[in-house]
């Protein structure tokens, strides 16, 4: 018998179910279970809901980059948006480039009379229809810095936006979620795994991460499904700007006291951490958020939880599960030291 014809015949005999011992069988088992799960799974993912017209998608913040990408897609899909912009002449800007399905209301999520005004206008354009979806985009803008340059108004503004306002408004649109048996979907971007520097903002996301979850635990049993969209840092001219702004007015209000122990090259150097920082961890392709954003919506079975961009991925949740002293090695590097801390190490990775 030729050699080849030999060893097939061998194998064959341990692999008949006569020669397989317990643990292998038990092997084979689980190996089939995991296969058929994960071919279900991708099955699965893929059903999309039908009947697109007459749904209706409400979404906060699309007087961003984000959010005005996301509401004109969707209306080119057939959906009818209604988009929530800060200011009448976003709003303006906005319906001049989509169809005449979309309607714009203008929305401040500090101010509860704002988000009531919002939700008649969104009541009666749903026509007693319900709300197909709800996609909190919204976020405030916040002052990046050592938490001891910061008071406590600069907190209230922002988790009254990014985190207050978005539930209040959420909560008063149950009603219209669960009579169309809806979905809700929250953006948040990687600053819910990790916090690098003080403010607001990662409270904020925080806190949503939180409300999502046990949103979508209380609601799931009347239909409604709720999923969170993790997405990379994206770098806008704007927002940069802004930042930039807000770290030289928070720097010149500072106590002499306070200035004094942090020195001017730690204020130069720092800018020049959160600039590089940017530059290494933004990016400016909004599309993978998108196509997220789609699926949550679109999808018969949406995911509790999105994942869109690598540092999204990957990087902040790798740190968010690492142990403490790699995260806080990491940030030492990345940032300056104080005058006053007496160490002679600065950020070594701020000039890369």
């Amino acid at each position: 018998m030729p050699l080849m014809s030999t060893w097939r015949y061998m194998v064959s005999l341990q692999m008949s179910p006569q020669n397989l011992s317990f643990s292998d069988t038990l092997h084979i088992v689980i190996l089939a279970s995991i296969l058929s799960l994960i071919i279900y799974w991708l099955i699965r993912d893929r059903h999309r809901v039908r009947n697109l017209s007459g749904k209706y998608i409400f979404i906060t913040g699309c007087d961003t980059r984000l959010g005005n990408a996301l509401a004109r897609w969707l209306d080119k899909r057939g959906f009818c948006v209604i988009a929530a912009c800060a200011t009448e002449q976003e709003g303006q800007e906005l319906r001049s480039c989509s169809s005449l399905s979309l309607k714009t209301v203008n929305l401040d999520l500090a101010d509860s009379s704002s988000i009531s005004r919002a939700i008649a206008f969104v009541t009666e354009e749903t026509e007693g229809k319900g709300l197909f979806g709800l996609v909190n985009a919204a976020e405030g803008t916040t002052p990046a810095a050592p938490t001891d340059w910061l008071r406590i108004d600069d907190f209230h503004s922002e988790l009254e936006v990014n985190l207050l306002g978005l539930i209040e408004l959420t909560l008063k649109l149950l009603p219209l979620l669960k009579k169309a048996k809806g979905r809700v979907v929250n953006l948040i971007n990687a600053k819910g795994f990790m916090a690098f520097v003080g403010g607001g903002y990662n409270l904020s996301k925080w806190g949503m991460e939180s409300f999502s979850d046990i949103l979508r635990r209380d609601i799931q049993h009347f239909g409604v499904k709720v999923s969170i969209v993790g997405h990379s840092f994206f770098n806008t001219e704007a927002n940069s700007g802004i930042v930039e702004r807000d770290l030289l007015r928070l720097w010149n209000r500072l106590p002499n006291e306070i200035r004094d122990s942090y020195g001017e090259k730690y204020f130069s150097e720092y800018r020049k951490a959160q600039r590089s920082s940017v530059k290494r961890l933004c990016n400016s392709d909004i599309s993978k958020v998108i196509k997220c954003m789609e699926h949550a919506l679109l999808a018969k079975y949406p995911r509790t939880r999105y994942a869109a961009g690598w540092d999204a991925k990957f990087f902040w949740l790798f740190l968010s599960y690492a142990p403490s002293y790699l995260s806080d090695m990491l940030f030492y590097m990345l940032f300056p030291a104080p005058a006053a801390s007496g160490s002679t190490v600065p950020g070594v990775l701020i000039n890369i």
